[in-house]
């Protein structure tokens, strides 16, 4: 910190670099009296200096070199809001070896280079906080380091992925088809032009490798979890989701399991009158179990330039605090080396099978067949739709508890079945 206050530079001036910038002026004066000292944005990072844009600064402020931000020696408090991995990796490590703090909003950087960052850091006694990189405003990375740190978490469920929740909330209130849900969220400004991270999963993986590093004290690999995205969903889906009690949501796991824990992504059927199933739209939510604290949900919206300016500013008091105090504060690394990822093939859940088989007797005993090789039981069975012209009809069938292995065993074989015309779908199912 100079004399004249605490220097911040700024990696990006998109959306939400734009808006941590509007906190900064607009703020400016309520945050230097909480601090006792003012937070002065000394230069930001841009592609085009000659740009225009939303915000007002001084042409000496922007630059398009890197290291006029990295290495400058009134810049205490770097934060990076350009995404991606590179270059953002290798200019958060820079900043780091420069000994400054670092706030970030990367889902992606943390989940794959998180544990390299922190160590870099704690190496160089410099703090990096990244609270705006799992759910923007919902204060979760701080509750978990924290408020729920003498707690053993079990489990974690969550929707971490406002874009296919609104997609899938559409799905399910108006019978769209994915491609018109979709369409629509991205008319909207709720999915990108170019969506398959969303969509496919990718960004809710991301997060939930964030999350069950710090709930299970390990090293997550992001290419460990499990993912799966919301494309093969049909509106005849919800349809029968309802009619068995459940709802149809994009869930976000992690767990312990004797010794390993699960790490997945993927469609599920959940209960209707779930805390998770009543999550609609844009929100995201977020179940923690744990043995102290019980069970928690944190709730909100999960993007949007405001929330991200809130959870990345709360970073930067808490440092600029420190740098007040003359205090030192460094991540703290806690790794239980002994967990492992349990594969997914041995995944043990319920499931439900939508199939388009030929509208004759005898279908069901052979479905059932194969299903009993695979150590399958069938819970219930319901015909649904007859197409008379083509003689076929959908047939719904919902599972007990079976190995995932198992399952995909079974579908393969039912699939060649001639008197199945078609698997459908099948999707998992979670309690």
């Amino acid at each position: 910190m100079t004399q004249k206050g605490i220097g911040i530079g700024l990696l990006g001036l998109g959306v939400i670099g734009s808006g941590v910038v509007k906190v900064l002026l607009g703020k400016a004066d309520g945050l230097a009296k909480q601090l006792g000292a003012p937070l002065l944005l000394r230069k930001v990072l841009v592609q085009d200096v000659s740009k225009h844009r939303t915000v007002t600064l001084g042409p000496h402020q922007l630059t398009t070199h890197a290291e006029e931000v990295l290495a400058a020696p009134d810049v205490d408090i770097m934060i990076e809001v350009i995404g991606g991995e590179y270059p953002a990796t290798e200019y958060i490590k820079q900043a780091i070896s420069h000994g400054k703090h670092v706030v970030t909003a990367n889902k992606e950087v943390m989940a794959k280079h998180g544990f390299e960052l922190l160590s870099l850091a704690r190496e160089h006694k410099v703090d990096l906080r990244y609270e705006a990189s799992v759910g923007s405003g919902i204060p979760l990375i701080s509750s978990f380091q924290q408020d729920l740190a003498a707690n053993e978490i079990s489990a974690i469920h969550a929707i971490l992925n406002g874009t296919t929740n609104y997609i899938l909330t559409r799905m399910s209130r108006e019978g769209l088809p994915f491609s018109a849900a979709l369409k629509d969220a991205q008319e909207l400004g709720y999915a990108e032009a170019s969506p398959a991270n969303d969509i496919e999963g990718t960004d809710a993986a991301y997060k939930l490798a964030i999350l069950a590093g710090l709930a299970f004290h390990t090293v997550v690999d992001s290419q460990d979890v499990y993912c799966e995205g919301i494309s093969r969903l049909q509106p005849q889906d919800f349809r029968y989701a309802r009619e068995f009690g459940y709802a149809i949501k994009l869930l976000a796991i992690a767990k312990r399991d004797n010794g390993d824990i699960e790490m997945r992504v993927h469609p599920v059927f959940i209960p209707e009158d779930s805390q998770l199933a009543k999550v609609d739209g844009v929100y995201n939510a977020i179940q923690v179990e744990s043995d102290l604290a019980g069970n928690l949900v944190f709730y909100g919206q999960g993007a949007g330039a405001l929330r991200a300016s809130s959870a990345i500013m709360a970073d930067v008091l808490t440092i600029a605090r420190n740098i007040c105090r003359g205090a030192v504060s460094v991540p703290m690394i806690q790794i239980n080396h002994k967990l492992a990822v349990k594969p997914m093939s041995s995944i043990k859940t319920r499931y439900y099978f939508r199939l388009s088989v030929a509208d004759r007797p005898g279908v069901l005993a052979q479905i059932s067949e194969v299903l009993g090789r695979n150590s399958i039981s069938i819970s219930s069975v319901i015909q649904k739709e007859s197409d008379l012209e083509s003689q076929t009809a959908v047939l719904v069938i919902m599972t007990h508890p079976a190995e995932e292995k198992s399952v995909q065993s079974a579908l393969k074989e039912v699939g060649q079945l001639t008197v199945v015309h078609e698997v459908g779908n099948f999707i998992r199912v979670e309690r």
